[in-house]
């Protein structure tokens, strides 16, 4: 199968088990917001995060090492699941040992056992799900993503609205339907035979962890990235405007969906290709990319409000005000992971973590200085700014790798008009819907070019010239 066509049927089949799934981050907005208050919105939103912060921790970041050794034909599948299972299980058994320090971390003290199961199902699911995904069987990968969607309705509706528990049952809820994916990923991929002690290849071992430990710190720096913000609001401002400022994320949560289905695909794709025909392969897969999430990120923007007014109760609709800033920041956020990939192919892990570390030191002296001048929207800005500069530095660094072309112009083009728009809606400038509808089409028209052209040489069947006969 032609390399782009690979890369299109697995987009697509990774959409229907994925896009399900993530879709719920919407369809049980209603659900969360009118059951918890802001204030309790706000508290189990940290609560998740604290987790999100612990999951590299526990796993040292195998989950990195599983897709990436995984998909790799060098490597036994046994050695590579073994290394996972056994890596999360020591590093769980490490977190419990420390309990008695963890309980005075902030959000974590009352709510240590919930949390710590959390995090070690989702470290499960993850190990079960990524290495059902490098094993090559992505129908199953997202046959799960639909029965985890079934599952995590019927817990939330269970444990919100029938048990009435508050934030035990939205974490619970969590729980629940991971702990079935990983059973059911578990037993019907048969992975019980990629479990081996004995005989376990330790150099595959020590290699793995040799990639994947510097992905703790690039995690860490990543969720420094997203949660910074919050924490800060929360100190600065208090518990009811980080409610706000976590609904308000939710919205670009969109990109983030489009963004992974099509990550959780191109990743196999970039792995496989021959390393002589990687730079045209990239260049031509970042231009539809970046064109069609700046489209995307235009039209959410411009109905920001009428998004809010339909998913969220009324007491959180003063949240759009915060989602045009969030929007650009999940743009170059999402352009930042795709150039992660290059270091993902070359193994250069340690560059990964470098460089979202310099992104979460802006991040952190922004919110600073930000959010008692600005106040949520100097959060939004700072985070911005600090995705931006990691994009720029990998733009410049990745090439040393694989030369691709940026377009330059069509970029800062796409950037200036999110940031025009992103203005006049915030500050509701006089007839500003008739300047967001007068932008909205220039970003699309700038880019349904590179988007049709882009299409038409995933999908058609050309004769290449001589000299691009791999493309």
């Amino acid at each position: 199968m032609n390399k782009y066509r690979n890369l299109i049927s697995n987009t697509f089949i990774f959409a229907i088990g994925t896009f399900s799934s993530k879709v719920l981050v919407f369809l049980l907005m209603p659900l969360y917001t009118k059951v918890l208050s802001e204030a309790q919105y706000g508290t189990v939103d940290l609560m998740v995060q604290v987790g999100n912060f612990l999951l590299p921790l526990v796993s040292c970041g195998i989950v990195n090492g599983i897709i990436r050794f995984g998909l790799d034909k060098y490597y036994k599948k046994r050695d590579v699941f073994t290394t996972g299972f056994l890596t999360i299980l020591f590093g769980f058994i490490i977190l419990l040992i420390l309990e008695p320090i963890l309980v005075h971390v902030p959000y974590l003290n009352e709510n240590t056992m919930m949390i710590y199961v959390f995090v070690l199902m989702s470290s499960m699911r993850s190990l079960c799900s990524q290495f059902v995904r490098a094993k090559g069987y992505v129908k199953l990968y997202a046959i799960d993503g639909l029965l985890s969607t079934a599952t995590t309705i019927f817990f939330n509706v269970l444990y919100l609205v029938v048990l009435k528990w508050g934030i035990n049952g939205y974490m619970l809820a969590m729980i629940s339907a991971d702990t079935l994916s990983t059973l059911f990923l578990f037993y019907v991929a048969g992975l019980r035979r990629y479990l081996h002690i004995r005989g376990l290849n330790l150099s595959t071992s020590r290699e793995m962890l040799r990639y994947s430990i510097p992905m703790i710190p690039n995690s860490i720096f990543w969720w420094v990235n997203n949660m910074a913000s919050r924490y800060m609001i929360a100190y600065f401002m208090g518990e009811e405007y980080n409610g706000l400022f976590a609904v308000a994320y939710k919205i670009p949560t969109i990109i983030v969906l489009m963004s992974n289905i099509f990550m959780d695909a191109w990743q196999m794709s970039a792995v496989s290709d021959s390393p002589d025909k990687r730079a045209s392969f990239f260049t031509r897969v970042f231009l539809f990319y970046q064109s069609l999430i700046c489209t995307a990120a235009s039209g959410l923007i411009l109905f920001s409000k009428v998004i809010t007014m339909i998913l969220v109760s009324d007491s959180f609709y003063e949240s759009w005000k915060y989602i045009p800033l969030l929007l650009l920041s999940t743009i170059f956020s999402c352009m930042s992971t795709f150039l992660g990939s290059v270091y993902m192919v070359e193994k250069k892990s340690m560059l990964n973590f470098i460089t979202t570390g310099i992104g979460a030191v802006i991040n952190v002296v922004l919110n600073f200085l930000f959010i008692p001048i600005f106040g949520v929207n100097g959060a939004a800005f700072a985070t911005f700014l600090s995705y931006f500069v990691v994009f720029v530095l990998r733009v410049i660094d990745t090439r040393r790798f694989i030369p691709m072309h940026f377009h330059p112009m069509r970029l800062t083009f796409n950037t200036l008009v999110l940031l025009a728009q992103a203005f006049i809606m915030i500050f509701e400038v006089k007839g500003w819907i008739f300047f967001e509808l007068i932008l909205t089409v220039l970003m699309v028209v700038a880019n349904m070019s590179a988007l049709l052209a882009t299409v038409a040489q995933l999908l058609l069947k050309r004769r290449p010239h001589p000299q691009h006969h791999e493309e």
